[in-house]
Order: C-alpha cells, then sequence, then structure tokens
C-alpha cells in the first residue's frame, strides 16, 4: 500500500477484467477514488466488488455516453484526475481478409472511443488545471504487426491522438501520454499466436498484467510530472 494517488480520482475504462481491472487495483493501494467501467456487466460489477470501487456500464463508441460517464464521477467525487483509455480489442486478420465491418468495429473501439474519452474529460481536466490521461496503444501501435490490419491501424491512430492532446492540452497541466505493451498474459490474448512471436521477445516471456499496470500509475502519478506526449513501451525488448 502507497499514497502515490492519495486524493486522485481514476476512471479506468476497460476495467472488468485482465489489464483494467489490475490497474484499478494498483491504484486503489495507491489510495485512489476508482472508477472502472465497461460492456462487461457481470464481470465488472464482481470486479469491482472484489476491489471496493464503483463501476459504471460504458460502451466507448458512444460520445453521448462519455458524456454521461464524466459527469456522474464529476458529480459523485468532485473531481476527475486521471483516465486510462484502457478499453480495446484485439483483431487478427490480413489486409486482403479483413472485413470492412470488422474494421470498423476495431476502429471503433480503440480509435474512435479513446477520442471520445480525451473530449469527454478535457473540459473538467482544464478547469482544474491538471490531469494525466494514459492511452493505451500496443507494439504494434510502434511498428507494422503482420496479420494485424485494422489493430495496427488503430493503435498507430492513438499514438499520434495522443501527441496532438498533449501539445493541445499541456499548457492547462494536463498530461497526455501513451503505454505500448508487447505480449500480455491476459484473456484478450489468448488466441494469439504466442509461441512464434515469443521468439521476438528479448526477455522470452509474456508480460503479467500487473507490470503494464506499474507502467500506468507512473504515469498516472505526479512522479511523471515532467513527461507528456511520449510513448513508454513495456514489451520485454520486443520493439527495438
Amino acid at each position: 500500500m502507497g499514497d502515490r494517488l492519495t486524493g486522485k480520482v481514476a476512471l479506468i475504462t476497460g476495467g472488468a477484467r485482465g489489464q483494467g481491472a489490475a490497474e484499478a487495483k494498483m491504484f486503489i493501494g495507491e489510495g485512489a477514488t476508482v472508477v472502472i467501467t465497461d460492456v462487461l456487466v457481470e464481470e465488472g460489477e464482481r470486479t469491482a466488488g472484489e476491489l471496493g470501487c464503483e463501476f459504471l456500464v460504458h460502451d466507448v463508441v458512444s460520445g453521448d455516453r462519455w458524456d454521461e460517464v464524466v459527469a456522474t464521477v464529476v458529480k459523485n467525487h468532485g473531481r476527475l484526475d486521471i483516465l486510462v483509455n484502457n478499453a480495446g480489442i484485439l483483431h487478427a486478420a490480413r489486409l486482403v481478409n479483413t472485413r470492412t465491418e470488422d474494421w470498423d468495429r476495431v476502429i471503433a473501439i480503440n480509435q474512435t472511443g479513446v477520442f471520445l474519452g480525451m473530449r469527454a474529460v478535457a473540459p473538467t481536466m482544464i478547469e482544474q488545471g491538471s490531469g494525466s490521461i494514459v492511452n493505451i496503444s500496443s507494439v504494434a501501435g510502434l511498428e507494422g504487426m503482420f496479420g494485424s490490419m485494422a489493430y495496427t491501424a488503430s493503435k498507430f491512430a492513438v499514438r499520434g491522438m495522443t501527441k496532438v492532446a498533449a501539445k493541445e492540452l499541456g499548457s492547462s497541466g494536463v498530461r497526455v501520454n501513451s503505454v505500448h505493451p508487447g505480449l500480455i498474459d491476459t484473456v484478450m490474448t489468448t488466441d494469439f499466436p504466442k509461441d512464434r512471436m515469443l521468439r521476438g521477445v528479448p526477455l522470452g516471456r509474456e508480460a503479467d498484467a500487473d507490470e503494464v499496470a506499474a507502467l500506468v500509475l507512473f504515469l498516472a502519478s505526479d512522479d511523471a510530472s515532467y513527461c507528456t506526449g511520449q510513448e513508454f513501451v513495456v514489451d520485454g525488448g520486443m520493439h527495438g
């Protein structure tokens, strides 16, 4: 238990399980008031109950719902200091096999959802004169990953949007950074061809979700007070 986030209010999307749940647990352990959101209602409610935090049903592709969620957090807790845009989906398909409907779904969740989230929290953070937004991208946002056309496109977009937001919000004391995980041991990556991909990881293993959460915690905290507009990679040396 620590105090790196004492007095801060954090909103974490995709918090029902996996990486988002690990971030929520770590944030709470450092003194934050945490609200997790997800479309997975049963899992979200269970995770919130286990962690002792608030859960809101939230589809990140809806701008109206984003506005409602942010308004609820501010009403209930008086402020909003941290947004972790964690919600996302993984879709593996080569260019010629990527259906338009799959492309649209990946872009809507992974890219548009991040845009809507930043847009929704920005006015509150600007008014406060402080805030930290952490956008979860991927090593696929740093290099082309074979067989992941839509996913790679969305994660490159997150990287770019992060840089624009950092420049636009910096004068208001709001920091924006992106995190780029490699192979992480979560439900989302269960069906991924990990054995082949691990051959390209110098550390020779997957990361635990807590290893990503620790980096997100750093960026959310005042320890990263002079970090903005940057990519932070946690991939065991996969991207070098």
